[in-house]
């Protein structure tokens, strides 16, 4: 990578292009210190890199009309593959995170790294649509992930899959693999920019949490963090989690306990949005249910509010849209047992990034890495 004395590089140069940090050579220049020769190389790198576009002439700046730099969205795409316990959503992304192309397979985790395969076909089909280079790749799983290794950590949560290298065919192009919970997180936080602190929770079949602290995304040592679906409950009556353990939050409020206890009551309910369903009907059994379950969540949120102090936490998956109900029993909860100072200007919210959130999340994460300054330098060196 080419560096001066000043120690700024492209890869530099492009981060403050894409934070909107600077429009001109000559802003760059003063806020960096960079000689006009040496901001006019580190654009023409750029340039011809195709990540950044130069638009006509615009105002005057003594003597030379100044163009405007910005980023060049249309310059390479991301794949995103977003695989759920049984659905899986596939998406191509310009640089900006728009989505060009999408479509959605049913695929079961439960059948191992096998369905990789089908997720490496779909992504190769949707990139055919969009005929532009792909910089990276975005996936994510519903457990927990190695970030370093791009593997995923063995756990009854995906069973088989424990070691398992994540690779999709597509040689010389960066895969960055996370769990479920937190890509969508990075798309909350996208959607937030001006949020430092932000906890995510996704109430779908199971319950899991996203954490960001400080504007960066918590994973924990081993990929692990936010795990509160597996934290005990003291009224569980004994059921046991998919995790092996007993009284699991997940195992008692979650979308999938709530339609086992509505079917053991005799209702034909097939799924989660079945059940939302239900309650957008005014069901009073229904409600009843997400109300408690929402008691039961906003339990285990207290504890990870005092001691995260967010600023928003955002409710998202399938459960999360019978909000109101879900709503009350964890504000309940969470006010009841959580201190005044954490909770004073706590903002308890309904994601509203929809179905595409996992995409969005997966792209996210991609663009994070292969539009870093150091990912930059790399492509050019």
């Amino acid at each position: 990578m080419w560096r001066d004395r000043s120690g700024t590089s492209a890869g530099d140069v492009f981060a403050l292009l894409h934070g909107g940090l600077v429009h001109t050579r000559a802003e760059i220049g003063r806020r960096t210190d960079l000689s006009r020769t040496a901001v006019a190389a580190r654009v023409r790198q750029l340039v011809e890199l195709g990540l950044v576009v130069e638009d006509a002439a615009g105002a005057m700046t003594g003597g030379r009309p100044a163009g405007r730099l910005r980023v060049n969205a249309a310059g390479g795409v991301v794949l995103a593959a977003s695989i759920g316990a049984s659905k899986t959503k596939l998406g191509v992304c310009d640089l900006a995170g728009a989505v060009l192309a999408e479509t959605g397979l049913d695929l079961d985790t439960a059948l191992g790294p096998k369905v990789l395969t089908a997720v490496a076909e779909g992504l190769d089909g949707l990139r055919e649509e969009v005929d532009r280079p792909v910089h990276g790749i975005g996936l994510c799983l519903p457990g927990p992930v190695n970030v370093a290794t791009g593997t995923v950590v063995e756990s009854p949560l995906l069973p088989g899959w424990g070691g398992v290298p994540i690779t999709l065919g597509f040689p010389d192009v960066p895969v960055l693999v996370d769990n479920d919970v937190n890509a969508l997180t990075l798309a909350e936080r996208v959607a937030r920019p001006d949020v430092e602190n932000l906890l995510h929770v996704k109430v779908s079949t199971g319950i899991g949490a996203g954490i960001i602290a400080g504007g960066v995304l918590q994973r924990g040592a081993h990929g692990a963090a936010g795990e509160i679906g597996h934290n005990p409950v003291t009224d569980g009556g004994g059921v046991v989690c998919r995790c092996g353990n007993v009284d699991c939050l997940e195992a008692v409020a979650s979308g999938a306990a709530l339609v086992a206890a509505l079917r053991a009551g005799g209702r034909d309910v097939a799924d989660v949005p079945g059940v939302v369903a239900l309650v957008r009907a005014g069901d009073p059994e229904a409600v009843a249910l997400v109300r408690h379950a929402g008691r039961r969540i906003g339990a285990v949120l207290a504890v990870a509010v005092n001691l995260l102090n967010p600023e928003v936490v955002v409710f998202g998956g399938d459960l999360a849209e019978a909000f109101e109900p879900l709503l009350a029993g964890v504000r309940e909860q969470v006010y009841r047992r959580a201190v005044v100072p954490v909770t004073r200007e706590l903002a308890i919210e309904q994601s509203t990034l929809g179905p595409g959130a996992g995409v969005a999340g997966c792209a996210a994460m991609a663009l994070s890495e292969v539009l870093s300054p150091r990912a930059i330098d790399a492509a050019l060196a």
